[in-house]
C-alpha cells in the first residue's frame, strides 16, 4: 500500500520515510527524490525528516541499505544453501534479474553517493560481501577466497549494468549470465 493514501501517525518515522523514498524512487527515479517529497508521501510535515536524516544523501544511504537487504533476500531465495557452481550461477542470474526488476533502487545502491559511515549501509554491504565469500569458500575451498569473490561480484555487477544500459538483449539473461560465470570459473580451476 502506498503511504500517500494514509497519514503517518505514531510509530517509526525513519522507516516510514525510507519506505516512502523507496516508493518514490521506484516510481520516478532518483532525480526528484528529496526529503520533502518523502515527507509528503509519508504524510508528515516537510520539516519532520530533518530530525532523522541530515540531508538527501543520508536518506539515500538508508534507502541503499534497504536495497542491499532486499538483494540479499533475493539471492538467498535463488539458492538457499549454495554448494555447487550451478548454485553460484543461479545466484548470479538472480543478481542481474534484481537489477533489472528494480533499476532505480539498484542504481542508488551502487551509483549515487551514500554515506560510507552509515552503520546500516556498511552492515548491509558487508553482509552481501560475506555472503559471496561464503559461497566461494563452500564451492571452491582451495581458491583465493577474497580474489575469487571479488572477481565474481565484479563480473555479475558489470553484467547487471550492461543489461541496465541496454548493451545486451534482455531475452537471454539467464543463459548469458550462466555461461559467463562458468567461463570465469573454468579459468579459476575446477572446484575441489
Amino acid at each position: 500500500m502506498a503511504l500517500s493514501n494514509t497519514s503517518y501517525h505514531h510509530g517509526d518515522l525513519p522507516s516510514a520515510l525510507v519506505r516512502a523514498a523507496v516508493e518514490l524512487l521506484e516510481e520516478d527515479g532518483a532525480a526528484d527524490l528529496s526529503l520533502r517529497a518523502a515527507a509528503r508521501r509519508a504524510g508528515v510535515s516537510t520539516a519532520a525528516p530533518y530530525r532523522h536524516f541530515a540531508d538527501r544523501d543520508a536518506l539515500l544511504s538508508a534507502v541503499a541499505a534497504v536495497g542491499y537487504r532486499d538483494l540479499a533476500e533475493h539471492l538467498v531465495a535463488a539458492s538457499p544453501a549454495p554448494s555447487t557452481a550451478d548454485d553460484l550461477a543461479a545466484i548470479a542470474v538472480a543478481y542481474v534479474r534484481f537489477a533489472l526488476a528494480r533499476p532505480a533502487l539498484f542504481r542508488v545502491m551502487f551509483s549515487d553517493p551514500c554515506d560510507p559511515t552509515s552503520p546500516e549501509r556498511v552492515a548491509a554491504t558487508t553482509a552481501i560481501h560475506e555472503y559471496v565469500r561464503s559461497i566461494v569458500r563452500q564451492v571452491f575451498p582451495d581458491s583465493d577466497e577474497e580474489s575469487l569473490a571479488t572477481a565474481m561480484w565484479a563480473l555479475v555487477h558489470g553484467l547487471a549494468f550492461l543489461y541496465l544500459h541496454g548493451k545486451f538483449d534482455a531475452e537471454d539473461i539467464d543463459e548469458r549470465v550462466r555461461s559467463t560465470v562458468f567461463a570465469i570459473l573454468e579459468l579459476s580451476g575446477p572446484p575441489a
